[in-house]
């Protein structure tokens, strides 16, 4: 068994084709059959149905599939990995979330361009879930995101938290209350604009009411997206949702009267035409910018970039606890 043949399997269970998989591979069919026909003879099992168009993976085929991509995954951030340790990028690209945009980000970057004016700096805007395989492709070195993740290659550090505003329309009956509460924002539309979720398994099923010693047990139910993670842990659920694709679409459907929203506060000058910003009463209403890279390669780079943004944070008077990468 070797990595060609591992390589044939695989491109022929995705594209479900030998001439697809063949033009793919850069192989012609019969070299790309021959190399299936090899790892199967090896290991004593069919793993291609010949017999379906498209082709479709036997039993056996699906369960090795399943394995070895993950594992031919691994060994491909290891190899990308192994390169840019060896000859490190003189770029630092750097992934960000667009909420992040809105606040010192760019404040950061031309601190670090003014300190470090040899540093070539490439952004590209990318969710926190996707940052966390785009670091270990090489698209990136390090992102800034707002979720904490748990992942073996990668080692992660809390700037800080920012604390969410309502966004209301300007005709909102609350649109002028300067410190808002949760249960009074229950009976709204709330609009849900996150594409990564809370890595929380279980939560409380919440209503619009508190518990007392008679009522009935609530039952678990998984809650994971932020916004109503956060109205859970106060045992409201809103009177209804609507899920949009990013920020700027909530953003654009509670200008329009169509719901609320919360948002980081760095995005309060956005559409306030349109949009009330108020505060929430509550301490741990927030959102979290985390910064991450790889545990195994960190850029030489990294460092100043840090320095800029504590540098930052210190001009700004934001609250922070210094932190470096190991």
């Amino acid at each position: 068994m070797d990595l060609k043949q591992l390589n044939a399997f695989i491109a022929i269970a995705e594209l479900q084709s030998f001439s697809a998989a063949a033009k793919m591979t850069g192989l012609s069919q019969p070299s790309l059959s021959r190399q299936l026909k090899q790892l199967e003879t090896e290991m004593g099992v069919v793993l291609i149905d010949r017999y379906h168009r498209p082709l479709q993976l036997t039993e056996a085929g699906q369960f090795f599939y399943d394995k070895v991509s993950t594992v031919l995954t691994e060994l491909n951030n290891i190899t990308s990995m192994t390169q840019r340790l060896s000859a490190p990028s003189t770029a630092l690209n750097i992934g960000f979330v667009p909420s992040v945009l809105y606040g010192h980000l760019p404040e950061i970057i031309a601190t670090l361009k003014r300190q470090n004016p040899d540093i070539a700096v490439n952004l590209k805007d990318i969710s926190s879930y996707q940052q966390i395989e785009a670091l270990k492709s090489g698209e990136i070195d390090i992102g800034f995101g707002r979720f904490a993740h748990q992942d073996a290659w990668v080692q992660q550090i809390l700037l800080r938290h920012e604390r969410y505003l309502v966004a209301l329309p300007k005709a909102h009956p609350l649109a002028d209350n300067q410190e808002q509460r949760l249960i009074d924002l229950a009976d709204n539309r709330l609009i849900l604009y996150h594409q990564t979720h809370l890595p929380v398994p279980t939560m409380t099923n919440a209503t619009t009411k508190s518990y007392s010693p008679d009522d009935p047990p609530p039952t678990n139910k998984p809650v994971t997206e932020p916004l109503l993670y956060l109205f859970a842990q106060y045992g409201i659920t809103p009177f209804m949702t609507t899920e949009v694709s990013d920020l700027q679409v909530a953003l654009g459907l509670v200008a329009a009267g169509e719901g609320i929203t919360l948002v980081p506060a760095s995005l309060k000058t956005v559409r306030t035409e349109q949009i009330s910003y108020q505060r929430l009463i509550h301490e741990n209403a927030t959102s979290p910018i985390y910064l991450h890279t790889l545990k195994d390669f960190v850029h030489p780079k990294i460092p100043n970039l840090l320095s800029a943004v504590y540098r930052v944070y210190e001009q700004r008077g934001i609250t922070y606890r210094r932190q470096q990468f190991v």
